[in-house]
C-alpha cells in the first residue's frame, strides 16, 4: 500500500468514526458535515471527496459499524459449531453489537420514522442485508435436519425481532444495563425458545389440562 492510499484509507475511517459518533449524539437530522468533518480533522470538501453525499456516508457507517460485517465474519466459524451453540453466539454477538451502539441505536429508534425516505430506505436496506445473510445459514440449518422447513427468511425476521425487542426493553425503555450473566440466561432462553417453541411435547398434556379444568 502507497503512502497516498494509505493516507486516503486513514482519513477515510476518522470520517466514519466522526460520523458514528455526530450521529450517536445528534441523530441523522441533526447531524452535520461540516461538523462531521470538523471532528476527523478534515475539510468538508474532503468529506465529500469521499462520500459524495451525507446519505453515502451514513450508509458506509452502517456497513461499518454494525452487526452485518461482524455476522458476515462469523459464518465460517459457525460451520465448525452445533448448531444451537451456533445460534446463541450469533444471539450474543449480537446484542453485545447493540450494546456498544446503544447511543446511535437509542436516536435511530427514535427518529427513524422520521427521517427522509432515502435514509429509511439505506437503514431498511441494511436490516434485510443482515436478515438475508443469517437466512442463508438458516437454509444450512434446515439442510442438516436442525430448523424445521419454515421461510428462512421468516425465520431469520423472527429471531433477530426477539432479540432487538429484547435490547429496546431493557437497555433503552428501562434503562437497565444488561449485564453477561443475564444476556448469557436471556440467550439460551430465547434460542431454545425459538428452536422448540413454547409447548410441551408431552402427547396429550394440555388436553388433559383442559379436561381437569372443565
Amino acid at each position: 500500500m502507497t503512502k497516498s492510499t494509505a493516507k486516503k484509507s486513514a482519513t477515510k475511517q476518522r470520517l466514519l468514526e466522526s460520523t458514528l459518533a455526530v450521529i450517536s449524539e445528534k441523530g441523522y437530522l441533526g447531524a452535520t458535515t461540516r461538523e462531521i468533518s470538523q471532528r476527523a480533522g478534515v475539510t468538508e470538501l474532503t468529506l465529500f471527496r469521499h462520500f459524495g453525499t451525507k446519505e453515502r456516508l451514513f450508509s458506509e457507517m452502517l456497513s461499518t459499524y454494525t452487526f452485518l460485517p461482524r455476522l458476515k465474519e462469523l459464518l465460517p466459524e459457525l460451520e465448525h459449531i452445533e448448531g444451537e451453540k451456533a445460534l446463541v453466539l450469533i444471539a450474543t454477538r449480537f446484542l453485545l453489537t447493540l450494546k456498544e451502539q446503544k447511543s446511535m441505536m437509542k436516536i435511530l429508534f427514535s427518529e427513524i420514522h422520521i427521517y427522509p425516505d432515502k435514509i429509511r430506505k439505506i437503514y431498511s436496506g441494511f436490516i434485510d442485508e443482515v436478515r438475508k445473510v443469517l437466512a442463508v445459514y438458516f437454509v444450512e440449518l434446515q439442510r442438516k435436519g436442525l430448523m424445521r422447513d419454515i421461510s428462512p427468511e421468516f425465520a431469520a425476521r423472527t429471531f433477530l425481532g426477539m432479540l432487538v425487542h429484547y435490547f429496546r426493553t431493557e437497555e433503552i425503555m428501562r434503562e437497565n444495563s444488561i449485564t453477561k450473566r443475564k444476556m448469557e440466561q436471556t440467550v439460551a432462553d430465547i434460542v431454545d425458545i425459538f428452536l422448540r417453541g413454547t409447548g410441551t411435547d408431552r402427547k396429550g398434556e394440555l388436553e388433559n389440562t383442559y379436561e381437569m379444568s372443565a
